[in-house]
């Protein structure tokens, strides 16, 4: 009797496919046209991920199982696939100036980045351990090059090689952990993933640990401690425009992947990896507010900055419940725009051509450069939680459902760590505004920038105004996560 091979439905992964055909046609059209069409594929880049972004808003979101059930495309897809690619596409906007200044116009940049966020999308909406370890490794494979791409600098190359043979390590560490859950529950799809342990009876000691080793892998790619030692000397040494993508779409759609993997199959073992997430959590605040008071390079200081931010992303998800997966997703949207605007200025930090990074290197901006001091230290507040600024909510509701889970020694924790944190984001402002002028940065900001800028500092200065559109869509994300 001849099988029938069904095919499978392909519109819930247009936005992917539509990515993926592009980056292997824009790789050829490089190829043909030589270095010379950079400029080209990279707005024909960003033009996809706009195209791939509309198609994600306006395609299914009613959760749709497709290729097996494997892939899944729910409400909480949706929200964070659109915040990956505005994340994604700013950041290959924000490289325009730096590739063409720093030797760095190859085709291949662009497509990296676009497979890069073909893999994010993966990771977003997939539904089996299989599926979530090919999107992990198609982002990571993408990342390794591009932490490397300014093949002429040794930072940039030592950068990558760090970054590949950690980055192995962690893969290998949520391989052992799929294999040992599959081999204790002989599953590997989420939905058949909490049939099985839905189910009473001892949870097995295996499961636990398989469970351990993954999160283990998970929170390397979030940079949570104590897995987060490959991200200073990466941000340090990326080029600029790359450090600015890892630190927004990578981290969003890490963050995006726990929250789906710990609710969805192993949400009936919350009281197993709730401590877990609880200990990753303090210690990634703690951490991340006390090592940036030290630090001079400004990128530096921005990896332990963002080593904390996603111990206050997991307070969310220590709670368990609806209101803190909202509060984490909340979180990573307000703190997709502080980033990117954070970048922005650093990007435009550039002294007779040469790009600097130390923060001394800001002195007196507020009189060389009165607006771009204002936006800095619109972003600074706002990431130091200042209220009424959008950084202040972020936190506020984290916490918040961390109260109402009853964790309030986490709670406590973290609003302790952001006061220590505020000590230096207060610092970059002191030398800004009081500290006596440094030689001037060069004056010219090109105009995609300045947009950037502006409209990340207004998002950032009014989010208070109008955030009901924001909490209605992370509302109905973390409806979807747990029913």
């Amino acid at each position: 009797m001849m099988s029938v091979h069904v095919v499978p439905d392909l519109m819930p992964a247009l936005p992917e496919l539509i990515l993926a055909g592009m980056a292997m046609l824009l790789l050829m059209f490089g190829v043909f046209r030589g270095n010379d069409s950079t400029r080209t594929v990279s707005w024909l880049a960003v033009g996809t991920i706009a195209v791939a972004g509309f198609f994600v808003i306006v395609g299914p979101s009613d959760g749709v199982e497709t290729f097996s059930q494997m892939f899944i495309v729910d409400q909480f897809a949706v929200f964070m696939k659109v915040l990956v690619l505005i994340g994604s596409g700013l950041a290959i906007v924000m490289s325009f100036g730096y590739i063409r200044t720093e030797g760095m116009e190859r085709f291949e940049f662009p497509v990296l980045m676009m497979l890069a966020t073909l893999g994010m999308l993966m990771m977003i909406s997939s539904n089996d351990l299989m599926a979530l370890y090919l999107g992990l490794e198609l982002q990571s494979l993408a990342l390794y090059v591009v932490a490397a791409f300014k093949r002429e600098s040794l930072r940039s190359t030592e950068a990558g090689l760090k970054y590949f043979v950690l980055g192995a390590l962690s893969s290998g560490m949520l391989l052992y952990g799929c294999s040992l859950i599959y081999g204790m529950t002989g599953a590997t799809s989420f939905s058949a993933l909490t049939a099985a342990l839905s189910s009473d009876g001892d949870v097995p000691i295996g499961l636990v640990i398989g469970l351990v080793f993954l999160i283990s892998g998970l929170a390397f790619k979030v940079s949570a401690v104590p897995f987060h030692m490959w991200t200073p000397d990466v941000y340090e040494g990326a080029p600029t425009p790359i450090t600015a993508f890892f630190a927004v779409a990578p981290k969003v759609a890490a963050i995006a992947l726990f929250l789906r993997v710990m609710m969805s199959p192993f949400g009936g073992l919350f009281a197993e990896w709730q401590q877990v997430i609880i200990v990753i959590s303090i210690a990634s605040m703690v951490l991340g507010a006390f090592a940036a008071i030290w630090q001079d390079n400004i990128k530096r200081l921005m990896a332990y900055s963002s080593i904390g931010h996603m111990g206050y992303a997991l307070v969310g998800l220590a709670s368990g419940t609806a209101e803190g997966m909202r509060g984490t997703i909340i979180y990573m949207t307000i703190y997709l725009v502080m980033n990117i605007g954070t970048f922005a200025v650093i990007l435009n930090m550039k002294r007779a051509g040469n790009m600097v990074e130390n923060i001394n290197d800001l002195a007196g901006l507020a009189r060389s450069k009165p607006l771009m001091a204002l936006a800095m230290g619109i972003f600074m507040f706002s990431l130091a939680g200042i209220p009424p600024l959008a950084g202040f909510f972020a936190k506020f509701y984290v916490f918040l459902a961390a109260v109402n889970a009853e964790l309030y020694a986490l709670a406590v924790i973290g609003v302790l760590a952001s006061v220590v944190g505020a000590f230096y984001y207060l610092r970059i402002i002191k030398i800004m505004y009081f500290d006596a002028p440094a030689d001037g940065l060069d004056s010219a900001i090109v105009p995609e920038m300045r947009i950037i800028l502006s409209v990340a500092a207004v998002f950032t200065l009014f989010f208070f105004v109008y955030p009901a559109p924001f909490l209605a869509g992370a509302q109905a994300a973390a409806q979807a996560l747990i029913p």
